[in-house]
């Protein structure tokens, strides 16, 4: 019997990233990235374009990338892509760990902005 864990699948992902980004529910614009991917239950893993899926659905959500939200979300889920043993990791680390990623360090100020509260 193995003892590892189930595989991340797509959706747990999207979910996850939008937990951390909006535990509330109340940003319009992540309530809909669920709604998007939320039967999408192949393994992340198995996902070959999952940044280019990501980057398209928020970019279609938000054409002029003003919602730091959602660009964080779909940041942690390329992120868990690629480092889905982090799934379980406290939120805000979390998305300081995908924005460290996504923007090598150098978010831009919006995203700035939300990671230190401010937004």
């Amino acid at each position: 019997m193995s003892t590892d864990p189930p595989p991340l699948t797509l959706a747990q992902a999207v979910h996850r990233a939008a937990q951390a980004v909006d535990p509330d529910g109340a940003d319009a614009d992540v309530a809909e990235l669920l709604l998007r991917f939320e039967d999408r239950d192949e393994p992340i893993a198995s996902v070959v374009d999952v940044e280019e899926q990501m980057a398209e659905a928020v970019r279609s959500l938000d054409v002029d990338g003003e919602n730091p939200a959602l660009t964080l979300a779909g940041a942690v889920v390329t992120y868990l892509a690629f480092r889905r043993d982090e799934a379980d990791e406290d939120p805000q680390r979390l998305l300081h760990l995908a924005a460290d990623a996504e923007f090598d360090g150098r978010p831009p100020p919006a995203v700035a902005a939300f990671l230190a509260g401010d937004s």
